[in-house]
């Protein structure tokens, strides 16, 4: 049945054959996830809930989007690049892979596209704009998918990284990806300064000072049922939304309810 939703197992035989109205771009990053979580989690989760949540906007509202293969190129901090196999992908780099994606499927008559973002180090608004200059009618979103939900609701400790949230996801999702027994405490220093701490003020924390086995958050508590619970939420909050973005009608309808 996924092959109607995700294009890694997908064909062209079936493709051809359906009206896509929204196209799912999973983004990730390659780089490590504690001890225990793979180098590609990011990926696999941001695509596992964005194919889960077209699946049920197919069974729930008979709607068809297609989830892209997700994007591993992520922007890293320092003291995560230096670690192996971590890659940090650049601004330009991202915006030039994006812009291609985009360039693709506006020729091939596609108009609305969801980001479903697994990294926190990506940040996509800037590229968006960008390309709104010369797509003005191609609608873009983009979201994180950890966000879609509060995480506080399901978790009993979530953390940054590597932690209970991810770690139980991916449980629920890939047990066989998990080993819980490897993992680190997931122990991590802060800012000393109360605004870069508090968000008021930002710059990038280097992850060789921020936590020893490169997970923000203890995961020592993470279950597949708590991953399970948390993936239905967020998946159901994507089925709203994608609802409601399919149904726009052009670029403006998104702002009729505030109109004067």
């Amino acid at each position: 049945m996924n092959k109607l939703v995700d294009l890694s197992v997908s064909n062209y035989g079936t493709t051809r054959q359906i009206n896509y109205q929204l196209v799912v771009l999973p983004w990730g990053a390659t780089e490590p996830h504690n001890y225990h979580l793979p180098y590609l989690t990011d990926c696999i989760l941001s695509h596992d809930i964005a194919v889960d949540a077209a699946q049920r906007l197919l069974t729930k509202h008979g709607l068809h989007a297609m989830v892209m293969p997700p994007v591993g190129m992520g922007s890293q901090n320092p003291g995560q690049r230096e670690l192996p196999f971590c890659v940090h992908t650049r601004y330009e780099t991202q915006k030039a892979i994006l812009t291609d994606i985009v360039d693709s499927l506006y020729h091939q008559g596609f108009r609305k596209l969801v980001i479903v973002n697994g990294h926190g180090g990506n940040g996509f608004k800037s590229m968006i704009r960008d390309l709104l200059t010369c797509y003005p009618d191609f609608l873009i979103a983009a979201s994180d998918w950890f966000k879609m939900r509060n995480a506080k609701d399901f978790f009993d400790n979530p953390g940054d990284h590597a932690d209970e949230i991810e770690t139980s996801v991916m449980m629920y999702y890939h047990p066989e990806l998990v080993n819980l027994a490897d993992a680190g405490e997931g122990k991590s220093n802060a800012f000393a300064i109360d605004a870069l701490q508090e968000g008021r003020v930002w710059m990038p924390r280097n992850w060789g000072k921020v936590s020893k086995d490169t997970g923000i958050g203890s995961p020592k508590q993470s279950t597949a049922e708590k991953g399970k619970g948390f993936a239905d939420a967020v998946c159901d909050a994507y089925v709203d939304f994608f609802a409601d973005f399919i149904a726009v009608k052009d670029e403006d309808d998104p702002y009729t309810k505030g109109a004067w």
